[in-house]
């Protein structure tokens, strides 16, 4: 069996979504000093639903192609879905990564969490601080 499925080198190959977006309305970024990886989402937002959505990430294909999976999956949504949003779903839709790269699906999974948590802090928007826990680090799975 291939260390990667055909949509991890798919996405990491053509990554959907790269870029920056001007004036968002909610930036996130994350990372870890141990793994390396840094990702960074942009969100543009209209009544309550993400209408486009922008990554950076600096980092391994799995990272990447993590990234650019977790926009595809919150494009179009409401923000309550893209919170509901797990790095398991993420990786599901990747048809799977190894095992000592799953900490680049909980990187995507909370750079969408920062992303929009920085939307609510923008626009005075009470939350439940719960929804931004941070869930394992690159250290529990390297």
């Amino acid at each position: 069996m291939a260390l990667y499925s055909e949509k991890v080198m798919d996405h990491f190959k053509n990554p959907r979504n790269v870029g920056s977006i001007e004036n968002a309305d909610g930036v996130g970024q994350v990372g870890n000093a141990k793994c390396g990886d840094i990702m960074k989402m942009y969100l543009k937002i209209e009544d309550d639903t993400i209408v486009d959505v922008k990554f950076e990430t600096f980092g391994c294909g799995s990272a990447i192609a993590s990234s650019s999976m977790a926009t595809e999956l919150i494009m179009g949504k409401k923000l309550s879905d893209a919170l509901a949003l797990t790095n398991k779903a993420v990786v599901e839709a990747l048809d799977g990564l190894p095992t000592h790269k799953i900490h680049c699906s909980v990187l995507a999974e909370e750079a969408i969490k920062s992303a929009v948590q920085d939307y609510y802090d923008k626009n005075g928007i009470e939350y439940d601080p719960e929804l931004f826990k941070k869930g394992p680090s690159c250290e529990d799975h390297d």
